[in-house]
């Protein structure tokens, strides 16, 4: 049957629902969080944060947040990292759904550098939260064009160092690989749903470009990989 990718789709996700919780939720996200990370998504991230920090004094304490964070398998990630390379990070991971948050908070207690804020980050308090890089990791396509330009000023106007997003490449091909990989994972109704619908919400490189020039962003790059997916990186002036 012919997919039509042109233009996103506005269908909302189930894990669009802040107020979700449960056993499914929390299946969904720890089955989300192995599919990232085996296909490669968290290292796809973590080479982001090297580029942004790679002229980046050891000795400097670096605040990174992850926006839709999650299980909180990325930030877990850069903190074994930093620990490996002697990097003094502090990681705060915000999402707007206290169950997720609650389940983050418990599979990180062995971090003491990891923290968690329930929060909209449509809503004040995280407009006025700082920090060196934010990341947003496969959370950019659930929101509308006029929306993410709202963000990624807020992103640009509170980062000291830079941004990193890595989101989904809108593509018919993508979008039939996914629904192989539903059937090896044995996915629930929940993640195979909604990640058929990310995808149909992800973008066309085009579109990112726009983004960026309508922002007057003056240093980015925007580079394809593999699994179906755009690293894009912003460098502050």
């Amino acid at each position: 049957m012919f997919l039509n990718t042109k233009f996103r789709t506005d269908t909302l996700e189930t894990m669009d629902n802040f107020a979700m919780e449960g056993e499914i939720l929390r299946d969904a996200l720890d089955k989300i969080a192995k599919i990232n990370q085996l296909l490669g998504g968290n290292l796809l991230t973590l080479r982001g944060v090297q580029e942004l920090t790679a002229k980046i004094s050891k000795s400097k304490g670096i605040t990174i947040v992850d926006v839709g964070c999650g299980n909180g398998d990325m930030l877990r990630t850069l903190a074994a990292y930093g620990l490996k390379n002697n990097l003094n990070f502090q990681l705060i991971g915000v999402d707007a759904n206290n169950f997720t948050i609650n389940h983050a908070q418990k599979l990180s207690e062995n971090y003491p550098n990891i923290r968690y804020r329930c929060q909209d980050i449509f809503d004040k308090p995280f407009e006025e939260l700082k920090y060196d890089i934010v990341l947003c990791t496969l959370t950019l396509h659930h929101f509308k064009d006029s929306e993410i330009i709202d963000l990624l000023n807020v992103f640009y106007k509170n980062s000291n160092v830079g941004i990193v997003i890595n989101d989904l490449h809108r593509s018919s091909v993508a979008y039939r690989l996914f629904q192989a990989l539903c059937f090896v994972f044995r996915l629930n109704n929940v993640p195979r749903q909604d990640g058929l619908t990310s995808i149909l919400r992800g973008f066309k490189k085009e579109e990112l470009v726009r983004f960026s020039e309508k922002l007057n962003f003056k240093k980015y790059k925007i580079q394809w990989k593999w699994a179906f997916r755009y690293q894009w990186i912003i460098w502050k002036d």
